[in-house]
C-alpha cells in the first residue's frame, strides 16, 4: 500500500509541477509539485525496506495428533534470518 501511495504522490506532484500553468499569489505549485514528488519517492523507497523485512521471517505451523491422549497438538515456529552483512 505505502508503494502505491508513493506513485499517487510523485504522479500528483509532476502534474503540479508540470501540467500546471496557474499562478496563484500566496502558494508556488512548482515548489509544492517538487516535494509532493521527493515525498513520494521517500515513501516508495520506505516502502520497499519494510517488504524486504518482513520478507525475512520464517513461520511453520505443524498439526499433529498426540498418540496417547488422543488430542490435536499445533506446533508453531518462527525463524528469523540473520541479517546480510
Amino acid at each position: 500500500m505505502s508503494i502505491g501511495l508513493g506513485i499517487l504522490l510523485v504522479a500528483i506532484g509532476a502534474v503540479l509541477t508540470f501540467a500546471l500553468n496557474v499562478t496563484v499569489d500566496w502558494i508556488d505549485l512548482d515548489l509544492v509539485g517538487y516535494i509532493l514528488m521527493i515525498a513520494g519517492a521517500v515513501v516508495i523507497i520506505l516502502g520497499l525496506i519494510f517488504m524486504m523485512r518482513r520478507r525475512r521471517s520464517i513461520s511453520t505451523t505443524s498439526t499433529t495428533a498426540d498418540p496417547v491422549a488422543g488430542q490435536r497438538v499445533t506446533r508453531t515456529e518462527d525463524q528469523v534470518t540473520p541479517p546480510e552483512v
